[in-house]
């Protein structure tokens, strides 16, 4: 499985490199390798493995080699990382874990890190992963810092996850927390409204009453995405359409817009919850590739919308809708388990950006709801700063702005759904729903 540790490797380096993310480039790479099926699996779980644990394994890389990591080329270290992968969690057989990498640092890095890689990996495997783990504990680190290193999360990561579940009462589920972030997810599926499919092969979804999921398989050959009856799409995602149609009762012909739509997955499932009465959707996108996603998949689903391509926070003044998703640029904190690469690329300064574009976003929205219309303000992060904080500085803004209660809305959704109901906002979890760290909060705009 040689080329799979080379196509691995050239993902990890592109995405410490050249800001490369591991969804897209991965299987654009695989593909082009023309790898088997058993070496396309490898390579995945080597580039996805190796970016979720990266924390720790800079905590053993830089024990066994006694450098700081920023002193070690990105290549070799990129390398160092993916072989620890494979020693620690794995279990490659040792001979085997360090003779392959060492000739994939000869033959597709320089021929003089070799050494360097070679001597590191001896170092690396004389322990096994949990006396690793034993090591890291004797550190004098506080807890988060335990944490941080020990379930590869940035720190300042850790201690926003403590808060947003500290609010619920539920801070001493913060290592289960961590832990979900570094588990593969299973592919959902979401099953439109009005399209018929086979899913006997499914297995039905845990959070969203329209939601599947799959065990094993490429998604794209299921015969219910191929017709366009069924996306992929995480099930917290198709519970934050769900509660925008659900939050109060609506009539024929309303009027919906979708403000930052790409690439397009709720377009599709609200252009389809409303398509029997009428519901006129309006998709926007300020970014030209992303609104092309949008269409496209519209287009393959067989779903109608009005398309805008502008700034959501200057939309033309005049229409008005009677609900408005915002999806809102974040961190995507709550995605950590789909995308891992991008827990390393945040950091406290893109927070504050964003939590101002949120702000901006929700006030242009407002301008466009008419009286009794609903927003629906949805981050994919747990983040205090990107979802409690935002909608609290929103309501004391807007004196006709009336927080609608999210938990008794997906509760009729979903009885099942492990919420808090102490909270009018919902907070969704991988480790308690198995969705995305998903929030939702649901205001309506009433007459004073």
């Amino acid at each position: 499985m040689s080329n799979a540790r080379r196509i691995a490797l050239g993902a990890l380096v592109a995405v410490e490199e050249s800001d490369a993310y591991l969804n897209l480039i991965l299987p654009k790479t695989i593909a082009e390798a023309r790898l088997s099926t058993a070496d396309s699996a490898f390579a995945t779980e080597l580039a996805y493995g190796t970016s979720r644990n990266q924390g720790f394994y800079d905590f053993v890389i830089g024990r066994a080699t006694d450098r700081s990591i920023s002193s070690i080329d990105v290549d070799v270290l990129c390398l160092l990382r993916m072989a620890s992968h494979q020693l620690l969690i794995l279990e490659t057989p040792i001979h085997a874990g360090i003779f392959e990498n060492v000739e994939l640092a000869k033959k597709h890095l320089r021929q003089s890190s070799a050494g360097f890689v070679n001597a590191a990996l001896r170092r690396i495997s004389e322990k096994s992963f949990d006396s690793w783990i034993g090591i890291l504990e004797k550190e004098d680190l506080a807890d988060e810092e335990f944490l941080s290193i020990r379930y590869s999360h940035p720190l300042w990561v850790t201690r926003a996850l403590r808060l947003a579940l500290k609010a619920d009462g539920a801070e001493s589920e913060l290592t289960d927390a961590l832990i979900a972030d570094n588990v593969n997810p299973k592919v959902n599926l979401v099953l439109l409204p009005g399209k018929t499919a086979d899913t006997s092969l499914l297995t039905e979804g845990q959070a969203s009453p329209i939601g599947f999921s799959m065990n094993s398989g490429d998604p794209s050959k299921f015969a219910g995405v191929a017709t366009g009856a069924m996306r992929v799409q995480d099930q917290g995602s198709q519970l934050a359409s769900l509660a925008l149609v659900h939050a109060v009762p609506f009539s024929h012909d309303e009027k919906w817009l979708d403000i930052c739509a790409g690439p397009g997955g709720k377009a599709v499932l609200l252009a389809s919850l409303g398509a029997k009465d009428g519901v006129e959707l309006t998709t926007n996108e300020v970014i030209p590739r992303r609104a092309k996603l949008v269409e496209t998949a519209l287009r393959h689903s067989g779903q109608i919308a009005i398309q805008l391509v502008s700034d959501g926070r200057a939309l033309e003044k005049g229409t008005t809708y009677n609900r408005v998703l915002l999806d809102a640029p974040c961190t995507g904190l709550g995605a950590l388990r789909r995308r891992p690469e991008s827990r390393w690329r945040k950091s406290g300064d893109t927070l504050k950006e964003l939590t101002s574009l949120q702000r901006e976003l929700m006030s242009s929205a407002w301008g466009h709801i008419s009286s009794g219309g609903v927003l629906a303000y949805v981050t994919c992060s747990p983040h205090p700063s990107e979802t409690t904080a935002q909608v609290d500085w929103f309501l004391r803004g807007n004196s006709n702005a009336r927080l609608i209660d999210a938990t008794k809305v997906l509760a009729q959704i979903n009885p099942r759904l492990d919420l808090n109901t102490k909270r009018k906002t919902v907070q969704l979890w991988p480790h308690r729903n198995g969705t995305d760290a998903m929030f939702i909060a649901l205001i309506e705009k009433v007459d004073g």
